[in-house]
């Protein structure tokens, strides 16, 4: 798990002129803006990642993985619960950057029932599983 050094703290701080907690809260608002801008916030998603993994690992765990995304997408893709729960029940261990970056795409181009969903599309195995599973939970309420 990444963190950030001293000078790299301070240098945020800097460039957001901020000397106290105060200041930062008063801050808080604009940073949150930020995340409203598709581009910055693919650019902190894709960060996200690096920062998330162990250094010598070219994936991260399944659990930092569902911890992260609960962060960045929890509030944002409506089916973010279901992928969560399909993630628990899963056979998957780790993510690796590829399927990282494809969940994001997934959460901001398919619709929350599917319907635009191409079972023939370069969707990563994990998010046709994830389609295959929620249609089958769908299919299993309906009774």
């Amino acid at each position: 798990m990444g963190f950030f050094t001293l000078a790299e703290w301070l240098k945020g701080m800097s460039d957001l002129q901020c000397d106290n907690v105060e200041k930062l809260q008063q801050k808080l608002d604009y940073l949150r803006g930020l995340l409203e801008d598709h581009v910055v916030f693919k650019t902190i998603y894709r960060y996200a990642f690096d920062f998330a993994r162990d250094k010598d690992q070219r994936s991260i765990d399944i659990e930092t993985a569902k911890a992260m995304l609960g962060l960045l997408l929890g509030k944002k893709w409506p089916m973010f619960g279901m992928f969560n729960q399909f993630l628990e029940q899963s056979k998957y261990k780790v993510m690796n950057k590829d399927q990282w970056c494809n969940v994001l795409e997934f959460s901001r181009t398919i619709k929350p029932d599917l319907s635009n969903y191409d079972e023939d599309g370069a969707w990563p195995v994990l998010l046709d599983e994830f389609v295959e599973w929620t249609r089958e939970q769908q299919q299993q309420s309906m009774g």
